[in-house]
C-alpha cells in the first residue's frame, strides 16, 4: 500500500486540532495549529513514512485490547517487536551544578549507576525494535558518565539519532564526539544567563567554570562539525518562583536580550526561551503561573524581550520560543492539561536512567511513573517483562488525573492516536508524510 496516497479521516472530537494538516471533504487544506512548532509537532513526526506502521500496528494493538476487555477475555499481549521510538537517557544521576531551579534535585546525586555493557546491551535490544532516536538529558550531567563518548560512537555507529542536552561544564567531552554527529542530530546547553554573576547564582557549579568560559568551547565543537545544531538554553524565570523545596529562583527576565546576543556572538545556533516549571506535591512538572509577581506586566516584559532578540537572527542564528512559553503567553497553557485517559506516547517514548524505567520525561524519577528497572531492556527476557510492565501503565495509568495539572505539549498526538483507535476507520488510511528526518519524542 502506497501510504503517501492516502487520506486522513480522523477527526478530533475534543476541541484542540492536533497540529497536522488534514484533508477536509471539501478537498480544501486546513492549516496547521499555530500552537506547536515544529520540533514540537509530534503528530507530524509520526506520520512521517518510516514511522506511521508503528503507530498503525500499535493502533490495531489497542483496538484489539479494547475488544477483548468489552468482551471480558484477556487482552492480547504486546506485539514480540513492538519498543519505543524515542527514549530519554538519562547516563548518570551524577551533577557537578546545584542550580536552585532544578526540577529533578531529588534524585541527583545517588548512588545507583549502569553496568556500561548492559547499557549497550539495553540499546542493542531497543535498537533491534525499532528504536530512532536518543536524547542524552537530565537526571544528572550526561558528560559526568565516564562512558559518555563510547555510547554516543555506539549510537551513531548504529544510524542513531542523538541529542545531548548539557550544562556545558565539560564541552571537551562533546568536542571530542562532535564529527560523529549528523543532520538533525543537535547539542543544547542550559545555561539561562547572560552574565556569569547571575550563572553562578543560579547554577552554583561545584567547580571553576564561568558563563564565558563555556560560550568560549562552543566555536571548538563547530569547527569540528560546523553543521551541528548547537542551542544556548534559556529557562525564563521571574519574581517570586520557588522550587519545590521552596528554594527561591533568581529571576532572569531583563537578561533574555544580552543572553541572545552572547548566544549569537558565540557561535550557537540558536537560542532557544521557555518557561520554568517546577514540580508538583503530585510529581509531574507543572508550570508556575500563581507565583508570577503582576502576571500581565510579567509577560508584556518577556514578549517585549523576545521581540527585541529576533532582531539577532540572521540565516544561521535563529530565536527559538518554546511552546510552553507562548502558551503562558496566550494564556491558553490550560488546555493542555486536558489529557485523554491513556497517554498511549508510555509505548513510543520513554525514560530510562540509573533509576529505573519511567514513562514520561515529565514524571521522571516519580513512583507512579516506573515501568521497570534500569536493566529494563538489557536482554530477551526483561524485555518481555518490560512489555507486560508497559501494557499495564498504559491501562492503570490515569493520564487525565495523573497529568491534569501538566502542560503537556504530547496532548494533541494523543488526541490524534485516541482517536485513531476509536473512529472505526481502517488504521491504515492514515495519512503518511515525507520523512524530515526528525525521530525525537
Amino acid at each position: 500500500m502506497n501510504l503517501t496516497r492516502q487520506v486522513i479521516k480522523i477527526k478530533s472530537r475534543r476541541g484542540l486540532q492536533p497540529n497536522l494538516e488534514i484533508a477536509s471533504n471539501s478537498g480544501k487544506t486546513v492549516p496547521p495549529s499555530p500552537k506547536l512548532d515544529q520540533r514540537h509537532d509530534f503528530t507530524a513526526k509520526l506520520r512521517q513514512e518510516s514511522v506511521l506502521p508503528r503507530v498503525i500496528s500499535y493502533v490495531k494493538w489497542q483496538r484489539a485490547v479494547n475488544h477483548a476487555l468489552l468482551k471480558g477475555n484477556a487482552p492480547p499481549e504486546m506485539p514480540v517487536d513492538f519498543g519505543p521510538l524515542s527514549m530519554n537517557l538519562d547516563m548518570t544521576t551524577a551533577c557537578n551544578y546545584a542550580c536552585g531551579h532544578c526540577i529533578d534535585w531529588d534524585i541527583l546525586n545517588s548512588p545507583v549507576k549502569y553496568a556500561h555493557e548492559k547499557l549497550l546491551s539495553s540499546l542493542s535490544q531497543l535498537i533491534e525494535r525499532g528504536l530512532r532516536s536518543v536524547i542524552l538529558i537530565g537526571g544528572g550531567e550526561p558528560t559526568l558518565y565516564p562512558r559518555f563518548g563510547d555510547t554516543v560512537r555506539f549510537l551513531k555507529e548504529r544510524n542513531i539519532q542523538v541529542a545531548v542536552v548539557s550544562n556545558g561544564s565539560r564541552n571537551e567531552k562533546i568536542r571530542e564526539v562532535a564529527h560523529l554527529f549528523t543532520p538533525g542530530d543537535w547539542v543544547r546547553l542550559s545555561l539561562d544567563s547572560a552574565y556569569d554573576q547571575t550563572f553562578q547564582a543560579m547554577h552554583q557549579p561545584k567547580q571553576n567554570v564561568s558563563l564565558e568560559e563555556i560560550c568560549a568551547g562552543v566555536p571548538g565543537i563547530r569547527e569540528k562539525n560546523p553543521g551541528l545544531q548547537i542551542g544556548f538554553s534559556f529557562i525564563v524565570t521571574w519574581r517570586g518562583a520557588e522550587s519545590a523545596e521552596k528554594v527561591s529562583v533568581v529571576p532572569n527576565i531583563d537578561e533574555i536580550v544580552p543572553a541572545a546576543k552572547l548566544a549569537h556572538d558565540s557561535g550557537f545556533s540558536y537560542f532557544s526561551a521557555k518557561p520554568f516549571l517546577r514540580r508538583s506535591p503530585e510529581g509531574g512538572e507543572v508550570m508556575d503561573t500563581g507565583a508570577i509577581e503582576d502576571y500581565r506586566s510579567t509577560i508584556a516584559r518577556i514578549r517585549i524581550a523576545i521581540n527585541e532578540a529576533k532582531k539577532l537572527e540572521t540565516p544561521t542564528f535563529n530565536i527559538v520560543e518554546s511552546t510552553n512559553l507562548r502558551l503562558l503567553e496566550s494564556d491558553t497553557w490550560r488546555d493542555f492539561t486536558k489529557q485523554p485517559n491513556t497517554c498511549h506516547m508510555q509505548a513510543l517514548r520513554q525514560v530510562l536512567s540509573p533509576r529505573g524505567l519511567y514513562n514520561c520525561p515529565a514524571h521522571r524519577g516519580v513512583g507512579k511513573a516506573f515501568i521497570a528497572g534500569k536493566d529494563a531492556y538489557a536482554d530477551t527476557g526483561s524485555v518481555a517483562k518490560t512489555q507486560e510492565a508497559t501494557t499495564s501503565i498504559l491501562r492503570h495509568f490515569n493520564a487525565e488525573h495523573e497529568c491534569r495539572e501538566v502542560t503537556c505539549l504530547y496532548k494533541p498526538v494523543n488526541d490524534w492516536i485516541e482517536d485513531a483507535i476509536k473512529s472505526g476507520i481502517n488504521p491504515e488510511e492514515l495519512e503518511a508524510v515525507a520523512d524530515r528526518g526528525d525521530y525525537f519524542l
